[in-house]
């Protein structure tokens, strides 16, 4: 009898732990994994333009910093100059590179880096600061030359219609997106463009880049649960599970 109570706490022991691992996971991602990210766009913090109002706003975090998060241990970029302790990189609507960062990338995903770009021509998100304002997310991406290294251009039809809408092929929440295309001067690239010109994966050098021609997915409001289906797929794509 004393024998079966001590299996049964072993048991339990090994229940609890082997849920609290799971809790953990779930809750925080995986600690082991890192992920950078480098953003204009207001993942990590809320948008606000008053102290109070920063004060005041509510503490449920942005959706993607929570699915981010769930893919491993978040660590916040503002450069692109070292990137050596990452294999994986989300890179949301960034500030223009400097030439030194284009390089810097460009070696990293060629000696073995991931990384998941989005780079919209035209970013639909409101934003509570006025143009010029350095807070502001950037309204215009301005990444051509780390594009033309990998053969690839970005593309913006003005006369498309406003709206949000699923992307036919990728199943993804676009407004007004951008198209990439193949063009003359790639360098050890090999990229695959998908429906509409929404989503290119690049294989550069040892690594792989998935670039997205929209940021939209990545905006606060309805359907939240596609949108965080959405940004795993990607993720999946370009990290792996």
């Amino acid at each position: 009898m004393r024998f079966g109570r001590r299996t049964a706490l072993a048991l339990a022991l090994v229940v609890a732990t082997a849920l609290t691992g799971w809790l953990l996971f779930t809750s925080t991602g995986r600690q082991d994994r890192a992920l950078g990210l480098f953003t204009s766009l207001p993942i990590l913090w809320s948008e606000t333009g008053d102290l109070k109002q920063l004060v005041d706003a509510p503490t449920k975090p942005h959706w993607a910093r929570t699915a981010l998060e769930q893919r491993g241990r978040l660590i916040p970029l503002d450069t692109l100059l070292d990137l050596s302790a990452l294999r994986e990189l989300v890179i949301a609507q960034p500030r223009p590179l400097a030439p030194e960062e284009n390089v810097s990338l460009d070696a990293w995903v060629r000696k073995g880096g991931h990384v998941l770009l989005f780079a919209d021509p035209m970013l639909t998100q409101d934003s509570a600061f006025a143009l010029g304002d350095r807070r502001r997310p950037q309204d215009v991406v301005l990444v051509s030359p780390i594009l033309a290294r990998w053969g690839l251009g970005l593309t913006f039809d003005e006369d498309q219609p406003a709206g949000v809408r699923e992307s036919a092929g990728e199943g993804l929440s676009v407004n007004l997106p951008g198209a990439f295309t193949i063009i003359a001067g790639g360098h050890d690239a090999v990229c695959r463009i998908g429906r509409n010109g929404l989503v290119a994966r690049c294989d550069v050098g040892k690594g792989r880049a998935v670039l997205v021609a929209d940021a939209a997915l990545l905006e606060t409001g309805e359907d939240e649960n596609a949108r965080i289906s959405g940004l795993n797929g990607l993720m999946d794509e370009a990290f792996g599970r």
